[in-house]
């Protein structure tokens, strides 16, 4: 089993910057590609960020591509966001989420593509 903790969210103000940590216990991540989702209040959760397993692949959602950087520290078994320019649109909770299975070269875009997630972190951007 694979527990993902998320930590970093916050209250910032728009232009402002936060870094997301995603630390995972229980088992290594390392193989494992990791994901970035968010969720609005009535919105459905969608993706943010992934990263392969290996390091080699990132992607992002349009919406964030310029801003936002995804990275791991396999060392640490944790998984980072660096949000930048954050705009209110950007409030939503934001979770993390470890692939179904391991060393795939696919970046996963879709919820149904994960199979361990945290319990999420609250970001607030302010106008």
């Amino acid at each position: 089993q694979v527990q993902l903790v998320e930590s970093g969210g916050g209250l910032v103000q728009a232009g402002g910057s936060l870094r997301l940590s995603c630390a995972a216990s229980g088992r290594s991540v390392i193989n494992y590609g990791m994901g970035w989702f968010r969720q609005a209040p009535g919105k459905e959760r969608e993706f943010v960020a992934a990263i392969t397993w290996s390091g080699g692949t990132k992607d992002y959602a349009d919406s964030v591509k310029g801003r936002f950087t995804i990275s791991r520290d396999n060392a640490k078994n944790t998984v980072y966001l660096q949000m930048n320019s954050l705009k209110p649109e950007d409030t939503a909770v934001y979770y993390c989420a470890a692939d179904r299975g391991r060393f795939r070269l696919q970046i996963g875009y879709g919820p149904h593509e994960y199979e361990y997630w945290g319990q999420g972190t609250q970001v607030t951007v302010s106008s």
